[in-house]
């Protein structure tokens, strides 16, 4: 089985928040690691975000802030909940837009979002909910995505890394401190310390008043 290089991607505070408790989450980093972000967007063939974010944030998914050419646009979404005026499909960048849903996805709303021009992907479940990601990792490969970019949200994340499908990651540290809020990472199982995941090949670049860390996954 060929799957994509992943490299999960996100801007966190110090207490590892992605988002405050009311889900307000623009800008937790400063411009100069939103630089690096579009920098990394720019060098992979695709970016994936799920279905949640494009709802709470609308985003773009395209390099503003750095050279280098838009990558594939992908959005996780089992039941099709991207609307049609989301950002990743207005003013033709459906074109560059792939859905990957489930079979619960209801028809009408395949034929709405067709018609923007995205491209929808039929995927197995997930045993827990959700679009089967290694299915969607081999779907990617196919069309020729060899680098993969994962932006968001936290339950895309704690997919990835749970079922062992991320290579990379490149975190951006904020010195900021929310209190509640959005988790990074969710549960991912593991009850001893010496089973916890690790980075390789660690690098470490202050950008602004931020720090980036980097590295390839290790798993136990």
């Amino acid at each position: 089985m060929t799957l994509p290089r992943v490299t999960l991607c996100y801007a966190q505070t110090l207490d590892g928040r992605t988002a405050t408790a009311s889900g307000s989450s623009q800008w937790i980093s400063g411009p100069e690691s939103l630089r690096f972000s579009h920098g990394l967007r720019a060098s992979h063939d695709a970016i994936m975000v799920g279905v949640g974010t494009v709802l709470a944030d609308d985003p773009r998914l395209t390099v503003r802030l750095a050279e280098g050419r838009d990558p594939l646009r992908v959005v996780a979404d089992s039941r099709l909940r991207t609307p049609p005026d989301a950002a990743v499909l207005r003013d033709g960048a459906g074109a560059g837009t792939i859905l990957a849903h489930t079979g619960r996805a209801p028809a009408d709303l395949r034929a709405a979002l067709e018609a923007t021009g995205a491209t929808l992907l039929d995927l197995p479940d997930a045993p827990g909910g959700g679009v089967a990601l290694a299915a969607l990792l081999m779907a990617l490969d196919a069309r020729g995505v060899r680098s993969l970019m994962v932006e968001g949200g936290a339950r895309l994340i704690t997919a990835m890394l749970r079922m062992r499908l991320a290579t990379h990651m490149a975190v951006t540290l904020a010195p900021k401190i929310l209190g509640a809020g959005t988790d990074a990472v969710g549960d991912l199982g593991i009850a001893r310390l010496g089973d916890a995941y690790s980075l390789a090949d660690v690098d470490i670049t202050p950008y602004g008043a931020d720090l980036v860390i980097a590295g390839r996954v290790v798993y136990p």
